[in-house]
């Protein structure tokens, strides 16, 4: 998150989170910092976070009534204030439409929830007719059960001489309008993807490598380094929507190259749904290259988080390569030789790690800089191996060639 305000952002936010008995104070405290981080690729700045710890999320206003209303004083304190004016609060979980309606009746401000956040985020990324539509899906999956706080001023359509209708609520049209545009947006899905389904069978036999990964880890500049291509690549969440595939030769063998969007912790279902034909790459290729930010402090947990969606997305087991990336951002804080409580992760070392992860992974996992190109050759060399592998299983004729190639570099 920014410390201070030199980037130029849209409006001032709030952040509202919750200590839950399967949420701990550690965990939500890191959501929240996400949820910033969110806050702030969407153009929101950041200005207060509040935590409450209840057993679980109240059903009318998700926090409790003396928090909403330390919420509210705190809002209101800041309205003469332009510069430091809240205009919109934003909640770490998922709310209903009777939380939405309820929090909104009270604060009097606009709110947002992380799903809504997320797809706001994600439509401003879409570039493509692709990456649009499967957007637009998700926002009308979203929408379609909160229509409710939409109309709640409406009352039913007015009668009288001409105005005869067939009766129905202003809610009832547009839930019918919105399954309408729905149904409209999956058929431009089925008619996208058989498109692309052709475009993936004109590439013949190639292997097919994947970069996947939570959000923000570095896959882009990856894909940029051994494409070299100019594939957008920035210190945001979500830099990258639709799939890119590049075609890469290392030493002397072609293989295709994916570069796919990242994934988060609560990433709404309904987006999940909508984007797993852009991860077609991802169900298709033959080998996964799992980036992983190896300077984040929970690491750890985004790549369960990754390996979660990718069973979501595609159940079958894959040959895949962990890439541990920025270790030039890396820092631990060293235990004190009298401290004799256990280490924490915070206390390991980069080469602790990389001795704990080796010896689990074998030679499936190396630990690189894509953005001070360190460790590059050794990784290149693996994937390298790995591509050979599973090609010389489908050209066996090959492997004679490579063979040979192999003696003459040495």
């Amino acid at each position: 998150m920014t410390d201070n305000k030199t980037e130029i952002f849209d409006e001032n936010a709030v952040l509202v989170g919750l200590i839950t008995m399967s949420q701990n104070e550690k965990k939500a405290k890191e959501y929240l910092d996400e949820l910033a981080f969110l806050a702030e690729t969407a153009g929101a700045y950041p200005q207060k976070k509040f935590l409450q710890k209840l057993d679980y999320p109240n059903s009318n206003t998700f926090v409790g009534p003396g928090k909403l209303e330390e919420i509210k004083n705190y809002i209101k304190d800041r309205e003469e204030d332009e510069e430091e004016k809240i205009g919109l609060v934003i909640f770490d979980d998922e709310l209903s439409a009777k939380q939405l309606r309820n929090i909104e009746k009270e604060l009097e401000i606009k709110v947002l929830d992380r799903t809504n956040l997320i797809l706001d985020i994600f439509a401003k990324r879409a570039q493509t007719a692709h990456a649009k539509t499967q957007v637009e899906l998700a926002q009308y999956k979203y929408l379609l059960p909160r229509l409710t706080r939409m109309w709640t001023h409406l009352e039913r359509q007015r009668g009288g001489i001409g105005m005869r209708g067939p009766g129905e609520t202003q809610i009832e049209t547009d839930r019918r309008i919105i399954l309408d545009k729905i149904s409209l947006l999956k058929n431009e899905l089925k008619s996208i993807d058989k498109q692309k389904s052709t475009q993936r069978k004109n590439r013949g036999k190639m292997v097919r490598v994947a970069l996947v990964g939570y959000t923000n880890v570095g896959k882009s500049t990856i894909m940029n380094m051994l494409s070299k291509s100019d594939v957008f690549a920035e210190n945001k969440l979500f830099a990258t929507l639709d799939t890119t595939v590049r075609k890469v030769t290392i030493e002397n063998l072609p293989f295709l190259l994916s570069d796919t969007v990242g994934f988060i912790r609560k990433l709404p279902h309904d987006l999940i749904e909508s984007f797993k034909s852009t991860l077609d790459e991802v169900r298709e290729a033959d080998l996964l290259v799992h980036v992983v930010d190896i300077s984040h402090p929970t690491f750890e947990d985004q790549i369960e988080v990754v390996e979660k969606t990718l069973h979501e997305i595609d159940n079958t087991e894959k040959p895949t390569i962990l890439v541990f990336n920025k270790t030039d951002a890396f820092s631990y804080i060293p235990k004190d030789e009298d401290d004799l409580t256990p280490k924490l992760k915070e206390n390991y070392s980069l080469d602790e790690l990389k001795k704990t992860w080796i010896a689990k992974m074998s030679e499936n996992c190396i630990f690189i800089s894509a953005k001070e190109r360190s460790n590059l050759e050794e990784f290149k060399s693996l994937l390298y191996n790995k591509v050979k592998e599973i090609h010389v299983t489908r050209f066996p004729y090959n492997d004679f060639l490579y063979q040979k190639y192999d003696d003459i570099t040495e």
